[in-house]
């Protein structure tokens, strides 16, 4: 059923959306800044990133927003964010009651004694600071300066909470999913290592490094892994916390983070840390001034995802009346309706305003991508022509060749595959066209394991080994090829994919992946994790892999794998996908069209990309220029 009503209502509704909440406070706080007049390029900065695994969902991520923030982190610390006051104590001072305070309560033995650090020399300092603030290493602002259990007890299931860094976010600590409970024992044992109290400063300091919050008043009690540093200093602990995580102290935890497979700092190289320290009145009216910018950015990011779902939810909107048309005259008109928002839709021509930005655009071509293949398999793109030959006629052809072909030994004779019912059908097909099953127009093959304890080489031998790797973009990437040598090419050499052939992950997360193999590749052996699939006699395997890639197939390859472990599709699973077939004069119409279109998406893709990168160059060029 057509859904016109709700389309008419979208454009309207979508172009209703508030201003960005909190942009004068922030133009007002910056006034005099390069940031006031383009604060609508921090908002619509943007880009389209990738998830991993199956599909093509794609996200946006708020780019200038994300850098707004980190400027704000940046200007808090360097002493750009809120004007000095000669008649502050100087950090100097503050500097002196520090170490008293440490002689202190070494002498009341409350602390150990500390190796003394040096001061932080010309060549450690990464900035200028303004007068009346201090360099100093990081050990010396502190009374303790630790880390959680590094042989943490069982989980007790009940007890006191052991939080690790995945508890630890910025200014937040999650308190209801610990990675473990301990025990009354084992919590007195772990506490008297950190003993943490309100006010401390924790930050993560294994894998996901940097992140770094306050303990508030009144916390239950809990201990950490040691993932978790704690922090206690006479520092304001919001302002440590903040500097902890700006990029400047970023930067030194990528330079000095040792380690493989999950990087750490160690606590004696996080104790050399440069920290600028400002007067203790200063951090104060920093601290202020940075949460009352962080709940703006927190406005601005509300407002941008707002608009993003409200994109979305409009071109998900048109599209689905494209799909739905029910002839050629409803397609036309969804058509032109759709058309008359193109720009908004797809060009990335929004007003700054809006938030969106280019990744929005890209993500709304590659859905135009997905709609375009779905109108492909549902006969909806090119007109039929009555005079072309049905498919019934080519399937009959079709049929023949390929018992000539199990005759000859050329393909293994399969199991016949039962007749689609009605029920199975997912939609209507024009008249001319048939529904099939995959295996019933193509041999299906696997690829070949090379043998156990066989290395692959990167030095190149005329006998490339592809494997799902070098899968991409529906081609074969060549930039980190593997090779085998001829005894091994020739003990699999059965296995060979052509390009004749397309291929098709079985295995893993990336399912459902597939592509045409290039004629460089001819000959090439293929990975077991991957299938072969040889269109016979008249099939156009140009307008299978159109069928593949569209949402009917990955729908369908989704469907056929839900299992527990490591998700495999049988062949034989493969080769019951239903197919739309339609007469082959106009597989070919379709091809063309479909590939004519996908150019221009393309086209339209690169100019927004290249846009988008402008304006990430623009707000680098704004941070630069803000922290001169």
């Amino acid at each position: 059923m057509s859904n016109k009503h709700a389309v008419k209502e979208a454009p309207a509704s979508y172009q209703s959306t508030p201003a960005p909440l909190g942009s004068r406070e922030l133009q007002n706080f910056i006034a005099g800044n390069p940031l006031t007049e383009n604060l609508n390029l921090w908002i619509s900065a943007t880009k389209a990133k990738s998830t991993s695994g199956r599909g093509n969902n794609k996200k946006i991520e708020l780019v200038g927003i994300k850098k707004l923030r980190e400027l704000i982190l940046e200007l808090a610390v360097r002493g750009k964010l809120v004007p000095q006051n000669p008649e502050d104590e100087p950090a100097s001072e503050l500097l002196k009651k520090i170490d008293a305070e440490k002689t202190k309560l070494i002498a009341e033995g409350k602390i150990k004694k500390q190796k003394k650090l040096p001061e932080v020399s010309e060549d450690e300092k990464p900035f200028e600071l303004p007068q009346g603030w201090e360099w100093a290493k990081l050990g010396r602002l502190t009374t303790k300066l630790t880390d959680g259990s590094h042989n943490p007890p069982r989980d007790a299931g009940s007890g006191y909470p052991m939080l690790s860094s995945q508890n630890v976010f910025s200014q937040k600590i999650d308190f209801s999913s610990p990675s473990r409970f301990v025990d009354e024992v084992s919590f007195e044992k772990e506490n008297a290592r950190t003993q943490i109290e309100t006010n401390d400063v924790l930050l993560t300091i294994v894998a996901s490094l940097g992140r770094s919050a306050v303990v508030p008043q009144n916390p239950p009690k809990f201990v950490l892994q040691r993932s978790v540093a704690v922090i206690q200093t006479k520092l304001q602990s919001h302002y440590l916390a903040n500097q902890l995580v700006s990029p400047v102290c970023l930067k030194y935890y990528d330079i000095h983070a040792k380690g493989t497979a999950q990087k750490g700092i160690y606590l004696g190289k996080l104790g050399d840390m440069p920290i600028s320290v400002p007067p203790l009145a200063e951090q104060h009216r920093i601290v202020a001034k940075v949460d009352e910018l962080m709940a703006l950015c927190d406005q601005l990011e509300q407002h941008s995802e707002h608009q993003l779902d409200a994109h979305k939810q409009l071109v998900e909107t048109l599209l689905a009346t494209l799909v739905e048309s029910e002839n050629a005259d409803e397609l036309a008109t969804n058509w032109q309706r759709l058309a008359e928002h193109f720009d908004t839709l797809f060009s990335g021509a929004l007003t700054s305003t809006a938030g969106i930005g280019n990744g929005g655009g890209e993500w709304a071509i590659d859905r135009l991508k997905d709609t375009i293949l779905q109108l492909a398999v549902m006969g909806k793109l090119v007109p039929q022509n009555p005079d072309d030959e049905p498919a019934s006629e080519l399937l009959k052809k079709i049929e023949t060749e390929k018992a000539k072909l199990v005759k000859e030994g050329k393909i293994k004779k399969q199991k016949p595959l039962p007749e689609i019912t009605d029920e199975e059908k997912p939609f209507e097909l024009p008249d001319g066209w048939e529904w099939v099953n995959l295996g019933n127009v193509v041999a299906i093959r696997g690829g070949k394991r090379v043998s156990n304890g066989y290395k692959l080489s990167k030095e190149e031998t005329p006998y490339v080994y592809i494997r799902v790797s070098d899968f991409k973009n529906g081609t074969i990437d060549e930039t980190d090829l593997h090779y085998i040598d001829k005894a091994m090419k020739d003990k699999i050499a059965q296995y060979i994919i052509t390009s004749d052939d397309l291929y098709m992950t079985i295995v893993g997360a990336t399912i459902g992946k597939c592509g045409q193999v290039p004629e460089r590749f001819n000959g090439m052996n293929l990975t077991e994790n991957a299938a072969r699939i040889t269109p016979i006699l008249g099939a156009s395997k140009h307008f299978l892999l159109k069928c593949l890639e569209s949402n009917l197939g990955q729908e369908q390859f989704v469907d056929k794998t839900h299992q527990v472990g490591v998700q495999k599709m049988a062949l034989s699973r493969l080769a019951s996908a239903l197919i739309p077939f339609p007469p082959l004069a106009e597989q070919h119409r379709i091809v063309a069209k479909v590939d004519e279109l996908f150019t221009l998406c393309d086209q339209l893709k690169t100019r927004l990309q290249a846009a988008s990168e402008t304006q990430l160059t623009l707000t680098e060029a704004l941070v630069e220029q803000a922290l001169q």
